[in-house]
């Protein structure tokens, strides 16, 4: 196993047992990740997210991954959460694909890819069914994601 799937399976194994600290230490000062809730962070607003997540889960978040691959600059992994979301008492199985760029030997770039509408159906119910496609729904999660991270930040001494 090369030094950068290395790194993508220590970032996972941390993720798995709850450990934000070290996922964090494999990220780069100058990080870059995406997704489809919480759009584009960077920096710090990256290791907040995965202590957010983590903490609001309060235990209740499974996580395995597989088919880790790196080679060069770049790499790939693919992941799946379980999880109860906190708003709605809803449970969740998000299948995520992961790509990552490299730089300095940690993570540089980190996009998560999973289908939007499937996860609002899970999280939502009935309305992520419905509107969960939607530009509109998609904006106002994102939106709310944002605002979650943001008053988590404020409420950290």
């Amino acid at each position: 196993m090369n030094p950068n799937q290395q790194l993508i399976e220590e970032f996972y194994a941390a993720f798995a047992s709850h450990n934000p600290d070290t996922m964090a230490s494999c990220y780069h000062p100058d990080v870059i990740f995406q997704d489809p809730v919480f759009g584009i962070l960077k920096g710090k607003d990256v290791s907040d997210m995965w202590h957010m997540l983590i903490e609001r889960s309060k235990g209740n978040l499974e996580i395995e991954f597989s088919q880790i691959i790196a080679e060069g600059h770049s790499g790939s992994a693919v992941w799946v959460a379980k999880y109860t979301f906190s708003s709605t008492n809803r449970n969740v199985v998000n299948v995520i694909h992961a790509q990552f760029e490299f730089r300095d030997g940690l993570i540089f770039r980190h996009t998560d890819h999973f289908k939007i509408w499937k996860w609002s159906q899970q999280a939502l119910g009935f309305k992520g069914f419905l509107l969960g496609w939607t530009g509109f729904l998609q904006n106002k999660i994102q939106q709310q994601a944002l605002h979650s991270l943001r008053k988590y930040q404020s409420g950290k001494s």
